[in-house]
């Protein structure tokens, strides 16, 4: 019989939630896929926002990988 006074618990989280976090974790800690800028005449510098949504695309892929192992 379950105690009236207990609340329910939550059903547990997906791998691709739990990827995700880890993402966003390092993505965030590291600064991945922005690359780096540059003083000076160095050129370009940092990326476009494609090239940044792809390396984080790429990572939340690893990211899956290292998770469903």
């Amino acid at each position: 019989m379950a105690d009236e006074n207990t609340a329910p618990q939550p059903p547990g989280r997906s791998k691709d939630e739990v990827a995700l976090d880890l993402m966003k974790f390092i993505a965030v800690t590291t600064g991945y896929g922005k690359g780096s800028t540059t003083t000076g005449y160095g050129g370009k510098g940092g990326r476009t926002s494609e090239e940044y949504a792809d390396s984080l695309l790429q990572l939340f892929e690893r990211c899956r990988t290292v998770i469903a192992r």
